[in-house]
């Protein structure tokens, strides 16, 4: 083995380890290995940089903005209204209609794009039917899948490997040459999914699957669980603040849905309407939250002053800590830091551009040169000296020596008096320091001790609580008991109903395959100041989070559930980055434009289909086409290019080069020669074929095929038969991503509006593989002798 090879195989594995960890960014991947394999020398610098030019990468981008066009001109729409009238309300029907216009859309299309599609239709077809969304959403994206297989453009994969025929000197496929075996692969799929996949992942036989077609999305998230009425006294500090000075979502985790007033109920109220005494609030929240609540009410002010010098008296000190300017916390919160259980230390404020920030502080992203006040132990602050994140801390005050402050008049001292509940409590019992600006700064014992609270550390009779706050937050807190601020209404019936009415409404939403969101939390991006609704649960992986949801990061595949007014539902519909599940809420497409769409895509296909031009040309003309004739915008078109990737094939294609030219994929196909050979070019097949399905569940399709290509046709080569079974083999295996929900984007689309589990992915997906599989090994060899 020379010094090549092993270089080549050593990059393979760590980007195979990379690839299925995603400890960075798939795309981040691609683009080092491209850099490494151009600095090593095992290819030139031109050959590394040649996958951005390379005809296949041109072709995928280029299909992505004809999927785009034939996406917003409502191909979908018109399809899925005629399905309705076809399919009726029978479920059988409704699967088929639904896999076969998927299909033949996906033959043509992006298939992640279809999916996308038709999920409100879809969701539509659902509710107007009574038929279950789990019945009808992962037929939905087995059936982008499957069609995908049929024809050359319909997916990457099949893309690359005509490519790679091509550029080794051999006749590449043709645009319809996948679809003889395409349309048996997916034939044979609906009628699986259609007659026993739907039985599968309902657990529930035809008779009776119109039953769980009456189950509700709102009990899918368990809403009714965290839905009740609470009541305002008259003597409540609650009368007369409106519902954002309130804090009743910041501060005790309540979202308000409606405010009942004399007999007249207004859903979704603004968060500048005045809470008055008398009114009855629909909530949203953790009932048991109410109850901790009240230990709040067992402590008292305490007369004394505090400010920054009592601090110091306890041998405490405040400290400005300002960023260095190659700091790693720059861009992160301090709750991503772990700010304090890493240094002891309590964050009072942020500086940033002369103004001081007291306020959702762990949630406030660092800037270069933001300045932290920070209290403490003075020997934790002696670990900042020549810290590489912070420079050196400026102590802001001394033991004698008089300090103003604006935090000092954040801070006051509370006390728990003899028959406090709250005695022999941790702190993390009592959720004290669970509520949003309010923070515990320290403990003073009876006896003068003083100390950071820890979360183990329990209370003591006369405790003093040194805090620093809203102080509005604490007077409303401090009330004697919760039920003087308000109290809950045991005669209400929690049926989500009442949340609805001709101008509000609960629907659902999921990212859309464009957004730009994935990763970042609702608070980051503003969504209820910028869009007026509330989230009240998301579903995640087979299960509903209704807590901390602020502060989660969306991901791809969340479906969120939303609490508002139509109108503004009908604006989200219309932002790019969200995918609301009605198609009434979706902005309306261009139908007029679905001829052109069509005609475009018709000029297309002919002149590939008779070899007139190569398809990277024909595509590349369509996409342009498209533009000028305003079926879409450029911004749309953009938007509508997988830009991972186009980069991720992109900066992989160079290692396929390297595993080709160093030997690397020779030394792999004389192993597999070697261990299969003997037993003939079939079971070579299947081994091919074997590897590839079980690789498509944790590497990304495109990736996967980049790297087998090489393998296999040296595979071939060596053992003397022909190439073409085994790339074709290898485009189908890598495209059948049936397993598993993060093996497809199409799966994980329709993961969170489906309600499925990761192992309702498993139990339909496994057997489909397999059946993907005998069909492969029966009709492969008769089509593309070996």
């Amino acid at each position: 083995m020379s010094a090549e090879i092993m270089i080549v195989l050593a990059i393979l594995a760590g980007v195979i380890v990379l690839l299925i960890t995603e400890w960075m960014p798939l795309e981040v991947v691609a683009l080092l290995v491209l850099g490494i394999l151009g600095i090593s020398g095992i290819i030139s610098p031109q050959e590394a940089l040649d996958g951005f030019s390379n005809p296949a990468v041109v072709t995928i981008w280029a299909v992505f903005i004809l999927s785009g066009g034939l996406t917003r001109t409502g191909i979908a729409n018109i399809l899925g209204r005629q399905l309705l009238k076809v399919a009726g309300r029978n479920a059988s029907l409704l699967v088929v209609s639904i896999m076969v216009i998927a299909g033949v859309l996906s033959a043509f299309m992006n298939n992640v794009a279809v999916a996308a599609l038709m999920l409100p239709v879809v969701m539509d077809i659902a509710r107007k039917t009574d038929t279950s969304p789990a019945i009808l959403l992962m037929p939905l994206a087995y059936g982008s899948l499957l069609g995908g297989l049929t024809t050359m453009i319909g997916t990457p994969p099949n893309i690359l490997v005509s490519e790679a025929l091509r550029e080794n000197g051999l006749t590449p496929f043709k645009l319809f040459d996948f679809t003889p075996v395409g349309l048996i692969i997916m034939i044979s799929g609906i009628a699986f999914v259609t007659l026993i996949g739907t039985r599968i992942f309902s657990n529930t036989p035809e008779k009776t699957i119109k039953s769980v077609g009456n189950r509700d999305f709102r009990q899918q998230y368990e809403l009714q669980k965290r839905l009740f009425q609470i009541k305002i006294p008259r003597t409540s500090a609650l009368a007369g603040k409106t519902l954002a000075k309130s804090r009743l979502r910041s501060g005790f985790g309540l979202n308000v849905l409606g405010i009942i007033r004399k007999d007249k109920t207004v859903l979704a109220p603004e968060i500048t309407r005045i809470i008055q005494a008398g009114d009855t609030l629909i909530v949203e929240g953790d009932i048991d939250r109410i109850q901790e609540l009240n230990h709040w009410g067992q402590l008292t002010f305490d007369a004394d002053t505090i400010g920054f010098d009592t601090l110091f008296a306890m041998g405490m000190q405040v400290a400005e800590l300002q960023l260095s300017p190659a700091s790693t916390c720059i861009g992160q919160t301090l709750s991503d830091i772990g700010f304090r259980n890493r240094f002891g230390l309590t964050v009072l404020a942020i500086g940033r551009d002369g103004r001081l920030m007291n306020q959702d502080l762990k949630y406030q992203r660092l800037k270069a040169n933001d300045t932290l006040a920070v209290y403490g132990p003075a020997e934790e602050m002696e670990t900042f000296q020549n810290h590489t994140d912070f420079l050196s801390p400026r102590q802001l005050g001394r033991p004698g020596v008089q300090l103003r402050h604006p935090m000092d008049e954040r801070i006051c001292c509370l006390r728990i008096q003899e028959d406090s509940n709250l005695i022999g409590l941790t702190l993390s019992e009592s959720r004290l320091g669970d509520t949003v600006d309010v923070q515990i700064l320290c403990i003073v014992r009876e006896n003068g001790e003083a100390l950071i609270p820890g979360s183990d550390d329990r209370f003591e009779p006369e405790d003093q609580l040194i805090v620093t706050g809203d102080f509005d937050m604490i007077s409303i807190l401090l009330m004697t008991e919760i039920e003087k601020v308000f109290s809950q209404d045991h005669s209400f019936d929690p049926d989500p109903a009442v949340l609805e009415n001709e101008h509000v409404g609960l629907i659902e939403v999921i990212l859309s395959p464009h957004s730009v969101l994935s990763g970042q939390t609702l608070r980051q991006i503003h969504f209820r100041e910028k869009y007026g609704l509330t989230v009240l649960a998301v579903w995640r992986k087979g299960r509903p989070y209704s807590s901390g949801l602020r502060d989660m990061p969306l991901e791809f595949g969340d479906a969120l559930l939303l609490h508002g007014e139509w109108k503004k539902l009908n604006v989200l519909g219309r932002e790019p980055d969200f995918l609301v599940l009605t198609e009434t809420a979706q902005e309306p497409p261009l139908e007029d434009k679905a001829k052109t769409a069509l005609t475009i895509m018709a000029a297309v296909l002919l002149p590939v289909m008779f070899g007139w031009i190569p398809i990277y040309i024909a595509v590349v003309m369509g996409a342009a086409f498209m533009v000028l004739t305003r079926c879409l915008t450029m911004e749309e078109a953009y938007r509508c290019i997988e830009w991972k990737a186009v980069f991720l094939i992109a900066g992989m294609l160079p290692l396929g080069t390297a595993l080709d030219q160093s030997g690397a994929a020779h030394f792999l196909a004389e192993g597999v020669v070697g261990m299969l050979g003997p037993f003939g070019p079939h079971a070579v097949l299947f081994g091919i074929l074997v590897i590839t399905f079980a690789a498509t569940s944790i590497i990304p399709t495109s990736a996967l095929v980049v790297l087998m290509v090489p393998i296999a046709l040296k595979t071939s080569a060596a053992l003397g038969i022909s190439p073409y079974a085994l790339m074709m083999g290898i485009a189908m295996a890598a495209s059948s991503s049936f397993t598993s929900p993060i093996s497809h984007p199409a799966n994980v689309l329709v993961m969170g509006p489906g309600g499925y589990r990761f192992i309702d992915y498993i139990k339909v997906g496994a057997p489909l593989t397999l059946i993907i599989l005998v069909i492969l090994m029966l009709v492969l060899p008769v089509l593309w002798p070996l």
